[in-house]
């Protein structure tokens, strides 16, 4: 049973102390990027550790498909970070490109789309009327968000629309939470991990500041699942299937074995991405096809357990707390991500 969380309760240990933490108290919104990931849910926990009072903190996550889009992203991911949130009795608020990924990829000579975003006072619209502009490709395997772009314009982009046309950060303090790790890749190591945010305008007419912290950037693997350990949270149904780190389903940086997972959950949806490349003349991986991919790769066993099912509907009804804590499948395991 899933029971309320008023003060992280089930843990009872010494609480960690790190240098370099932000005033935390200075703030008046603390913005959470809730993936649903291991590394997001340690940024949240993190932050119950220290104290932070819940009528500041909210979680945010980007729809990566959009509103009514299923082409790349878990299922169950957004009723999961729902169920979190209520869970810890948090306020979760949803953004999203109009059309998601797949609208963004179709791009030919048109705009990029409008963002929506939640607030308090109800449902935002902003932009698309931006320049001309043409993808008809996937993003492709790089650290550059130029040609990476799904990062950049359908979580980075988003969030800063969001915080900059929302007027309840206007004369406000806001800090913003990721969970990117140096230990990651070469790239993540060189984040600075407290810098002012993209949304920052503390020196505008708004007086709108706005700061961006990585509290977990140094942190190691073991640590992310120590915390989640001490709390007993059930982790996301991806990393029981698995999977190493939750981003999208069918994350452009997947290897052979993620693929071959993919075939296995989620036949039609390989195919509708093995079409898209055909169509394209150009596959994410440059050299390989993403069927080709998955041939020469092997699904991970527990694609063919209970937790199949329960990754791939919408409505997540397993207890977010678990009496009796164990690693999942994709700890420490395949964590093939950005470079």
């Amino acid at each position: 049973m899933n029971r309320p969380c008023q003060e992280s309760p089930f843990y009872d240990g010494d609480r960690p102390t790190r240098s370099g933490e932000p005033d935390l108290d200075s703030y008046d919104h603390i913005l959470v990027a809730f993936s649903g990931g291991k590394d997001s849910m340690a940024c949240l926990l993190h932050l119950l550790e220290l104290g932070v009072s819940r009528k500041r903190l909210e979680l945010w996550h980007h729809r990566i498909d959009g509103a009514d889009g299923a082409l790349m992203d878990w299922p169950v991911t957004k009723d999961y970070c729902s169920t979190i949130a209520a869970y810890f009795g948090l306020p979760i608020f949803f953004s999203w490109k109009e059309g998601g990924f797949e609208q963004e990829m179709l791009r030919d000579r048109s705009p990029t789309a409008p963002i929506h975003f939640e607030a308090p006072d109800g449902l935002h619209t902003v932009g698309g009327l931006g320049p001309q502009g043409t993808r008809q490709k996937f993003p492709q395997v790089s650290g550059n968000l130029a040609v990476r772009w799904c990062s950049a314009y359908l979580k980075i982009d988003v969030a800063a629309a969001a915080i900059r046309n929302d007027p309840r950060f206007a004369g406000k303090r806001t800090l913003v939470i990721t969970g990117e790790r140096a230990e990651e890749s070469p790239g993540r190591a060189r984040y600075a991990t407290f810098e002012a945010h993209k949304a920052d305008r503390r020196a505008g007419k708004a007086l709108r500041h706005v700061d961006h912290w990585r509290p977990v950037h140094a942190w190691a693997e073991a640590e992310v699942w120590d915390i989640i350990r001490r709390h007993q949270v059930n982790p996301h149904p991806a990393y029981w299937l698995g999977f190493g780190r939750v981003s999208c389903m069918k994350c452009i940086f997947g290897g052979p074995n993620q693929w071959a997972s993919i075939r296995a959950l989620d036949p039609d949806g390989l195919h509708t991405i093995a079409q898209y490349e055909e169509t394209f003349g150009v596959t994410i991986h440059r050299t390989q096809s993403v069927m080709e991919r998955a041939n020469q790769g092997q699904a991970y066993p527990m694609v063919s357990s209970k937790w199949r099912d329960i990754a791939m509907r919408k409505r997540y009804s397993e207890p977010v707390f678990l009496e009796h804590w164990e690693y999942p499948d994709g700890a420490f395991g395949e964590s093939v991500g950005p470079t």
